[in-house]
């Protein structure tokens, strides 16, 4: 099993399949926005920045995955971003469940250099106060199946992230 994870965190499956998982997350909150009228909250707004990042990032690797080096950082950067997303998640089902307090406003807490919110509105803009999450399937809510995604994919990448780091090794 070990093996097979090592050959797919080392081919341009692992980063495909974060790129598709990334543009299956986004669409479906804009489905849910848009069709479906569950708008974002501020928590929500940053869970799709952090996906719209692992989007960009599975791009680079997808085309810069010939440089062990570029790999190597492109897998933590890709790991750094993973953990943002554990954490906002964590935060979001905390809110909808009331074991955490204070962390929603309308304000997006974004530099005014990074304005995504005012040049994307249709994709970033907060449209109301965070306290819930749509249920997805069989009751499972939006933010409980986002805190099993977000958890298991960063297993698999800090799995993952070993294999480039070990090979970039044996090679120096």
């Amino acid at each position: 099993m070990w093996k097979k994870i090592q050959i797919l965190s080392a081919s341009k499956y692992y980063w495909l399949i974060l790129f598709a998982i990334g543009v299956a997350l986004e669409s479906t909150a804009l489905i849910y926005q848009y069709l479906l009228d569950y708008y974002p909250c501020v928590l929500c707004i940053h869970v799709r920045i952090i996906v719209l990042g692992i989007i960009i990032i599975s791009l680079f690797a997808l085309n810069l995955q010939r440089f062990i080096k570029i790999t190597i950082s492109l897998h933590l950067i890709m790991f750094t971003l993973l953990l943002l997303l554990l954490e906002r998640s964590y935060n979001l089902l905390g809110v909808e469940r009331g074991f955490v307090t204070g962390d929603c406003s309308m304000n997006s807490g974004l530099p005014t250099w990074f304005a995504i919110d005012q040049w994307l509105p249709w994709m970033f803009k907060i449209w109301e106060p965070c306290g819930y999450t749509p249920e997805l399937i069989f009751s499972v809510t939006m933010a409980e199946a986002l805190l099993v995604l977000s958890i298991t994919l960063l297993l698999f990448s800090f799995i993952a992230i070993w294999v480039p780091i070990k090979n970039y090794q044996g090679k120096v």
